[in-house]
């Protein structure tokens, strides 16, 4: 039975883990992610009870429950490396023995979707379009640190999307990561458009928008947006779903992104008076999670 030393997995004083400052006892199965630490009330407001509450950093919890469904609600600030950190923390909550620092005996699965905002990329996703990741082409590089990489990840789409793109080696190797298909059902239903997502290491540059730096390559977006592999387009840029689908799937968890449309990238369009409209995607996967 492996032993995991304080080195590695980190516990506070109070027994709860180091990031989250979260305790095993009040994370539910169904986990609700979401960046802005703000919009973690703007889901609790639909609960009915609520139980516990930490924030720490970036990171804010609520657990409650809603129609009898016990939820986690989680924020995790900005980029694929707070995911690395959500997940992994979230699963040593949920199947790591923190009096005896060893593996559970029997694998608890979580729930995980996330919710959050990006920016559209075909001319049928305008703004106000409700997303969901059925793969994900991380920028990023986060899944090439892990043992499983290749076992989780759609090889041949990677092969094909580096083809098309001419991709240059010099920005590390990009890795598709497939979303649970089951959830996506659930979640996704008949009223979100399903695609493929690219998951940026950065807001500006890595996205191709240009201020006062060029870009490595400047006709990175217009290629992005002619890439088809079978029915599925790119959709949508944002800056997690790739991370989360592919440590999901290494930890053996169900997990998906869905995301509302703030900004078109084909139409040039954008709109800062969003966060009204989210809560109507929050209330769709409250009621279906």
């Amino acid at each position: 039975m492996q032993y995991f030393p304080e080195s590695e997995l980190i516990i506070n004083e109070d027994g709860s883990i180091f990031h989250l400052h979260l305790n095993p006892e009040y994370l539910a199965d169904k986990v609700i992610l979401v960046g802005d630490p703000g919009r973690v009330s703007l889901v609790a407001s639909h609960f009915d009870t609520i139980e516990h509450e930490v924030s720490s950093r970036e990171f804010r919890t609520i657990t409650g429950t809603y129609k009898g469904k016990r939820i986690t609600v989680q924020s995790t600030g900005i980029g694929c490396d707070n995911i690395d950190i959500v997940m992994n923390e979230l699963d040593a909550l949920a199947n790591i023995d923190f009096k005896t620092r060893t593996e559970k005996p029997e694998h608890r699965t979580l729930t995980v979707v996330r919710i959050g905002t990006c920016g559209g990329l075909q001319p049928e996703t305008p703004i106000g379009t409700f997303v969901a990741s059925v793969k994900s082409i991380g920028f990023d590089g986060l899944l090439n640190y892990y043992a499983a990489r290749n076992e989780v990840c759609d090889l041949e789409l990677e092969k094909a999307f580096r083809e098309h793109m001419n991709w240059n080696p010099v920005k590390g190797a990009p890795y598709v990561a497939t979303a649970n298909a089951e959830l996506i059902d659930q979640i996704a239903g008949d009223d979100m458009y399903r695609g493929i997502t690219v998951a940026c290491g950065g807001f500006y540059g890595p996205q191709g928008r240009q201020i006062r730096m060029k870009t490595e390559d400047p006709e990175q977006n217009k290629k992005i947006e002619a890439f088809r592999y079978g029915d599925l387009k790119i959709a949508n840029f944002e800056m997690e779903s790739s991370a989360l689908a592919g440590l999901s799937s290494i930890l053996g968890h169900r997990a998906m992104t869905c995301c509302m449309v703030i900004a078109n990238r084909y139409a040039k369009e954008m709109n800062t008076a969003y966060k009204n409209k989210i809560d109507d995607l929050i209330k769709l996967v409250i009621e279906r999670i």
